[in-house]
């Protein structure tokens, strides 16, 4: 493909692992915080040709995994029982509820539609004006000013049957979680690329001092991926804990300040729950009060109380990276994509999905 075979080089991966296997002196656990990392270190075999020493741990960087489960149940209810016409990026519609995914609530019969952007819902409301649209705003701050211009943009235009559930999770508090947790052993960190491309990489450099770990902000193609491990295991053998930035095509260290604005004027930050991980403070974004018509939670005060995930899914201590998904009893037996336990097997960045499909390990 062109612009990304060069980011592809089989010849150009293998000098990295070389590098890094020259360089690397002592056992390093590195955690990429991104699922589509995951899906990189798997998928390419990366994570097989490692030297031993370079142990990857996987990190809870899927907003659609952790998106509680009250809240999916909430979205369901919604479009099953009040009759709005619920939209939706593709990869959330088979992440199971406490019961049902959104997926089977629309075989029922319920009006979800799948979406690539937030505006198509707002131009969905204004050809129904008889009927209440709400769009399943879930992802990192990657995908919030989009969700957040949806919401601006529905506000300019006067349109009052458009609202959103926001789901939205941020990743610097998530990296600060995993390095209090008393089970966490993280030397140092892959940054996800996508998010510092709008955030910036301002709020690492105080978890970098603070803990001191290396924090390496990453692409997401198998040169990128190398080349943030490499840096990473330069840092930890030099006794250095400093933010760098691979993805320097794309990263600019203010970020996008226009996306910035349009994420601050319709969201603020509040306490946020990571589905098998918990309350995170200050890790996610609330819809702020001057755009309170515009939040689905609190226009259809719908209260639904937070429901036992399966006991049999260890998902919570895969996104922490203290397991790995084959270490789980069910994976590849009773929890497969097609009838997935928890959501790291049913999203397109969950670890589960990642080993499942590119590992080797289920049998065809």
């Amino acid at each position: 493909m062109k612009y990304m075979s060069e980011y592809r080089d089989p010849e150009l991966a293998k000098k990295y692992l070389e590098e890094i296997k020259r360089t690397v002196s002592r056992p390093w656990s590195i955690m990429e915080v991104c699922g589509g990392q995951t899906h990189s270190l798997v998928k390419n075999g990366i994570i097989d040709m490692l030297p031993d020493k370079v142990t990857m741990i996987h990190g809870p960087g899927c907003p659609v995994c952790v998106t509680p489960l009250n809240l999916i149940d909430k979205a369901i209810y919604l479009a099953s029982e009040k009759g709005v016409i619920l939209c939706s990026f593709g990869d959330m519609l088979r992440v199971p509820g406490s019961e049902k995914s959104l997926l089977e609530a629309k075989a029922e019969g319920a009006d979800v539609r799948v979406l690539y952007s937030p505006l198509e819902a707002v131009k969905i409301a204004e050809d129904n004006p008889d009927k209440e649209v709400v769009f399943f705003a879930v992802g990192f701050e990657t995908t919030a000013p989009a969700n957040a211009l949806s919401v601006v943009h529905a506000h300019r235009r006067g349109v009052k049957n458009y609202s959103i559930l926001a789901s939205h999770v941020l990743v610097p508090p998530a990296i600060k979680a995993v390095i209090d947790d008393a089970e966490s052993k993280i030397d140092g960190f892959l940054a996800a690329g996508h998010v510092c491309t709008i955030m910036g990489n301002s709020e690492y450099h105080p978890l970098s001092a603070k803990y001191k770990v290396p924090i390496v902000v990453t692409g997401f193609e198998p040169l990128d991926v190398l080349q943030g491990i490499l840096m990473v295991v330069r840092q930890l053998e030099q006794s250095q804990s400093e933010v760098e930035n691979q993805y320097a095509r794309i990263v600019r260290e203010e970020g996008n300040p226009e996306a910035q604005k349009i994420i601050n004027e319709v969201f603020e930050v509040h306490n946020q729950t990571w589905r098998g991980i918990g309350e995170i403070p200050d890790s996610g974004y609330a819809i702020r009060d001057k755009y309170a018509e515009f939040d689905a939670t609190k226009k259809y005060n719908v209260n639904i109380a937070e429901a036992p995930e399966n006991p049999l899914c260890i998902s919570g201590q895969i996104m922490k990276g203290i397991k790995k998904p084959f270490e789980c009893s069910q994976f590849g037996k009773t929890c497969k994509p097609t009838n997935p336990l928890g959501a790291p097997m049913v999203s397109s960045e969950g670890a589960c999905a990642a080993y499942y499909h590119f590992s080797g390990m289920v049998e065809a």
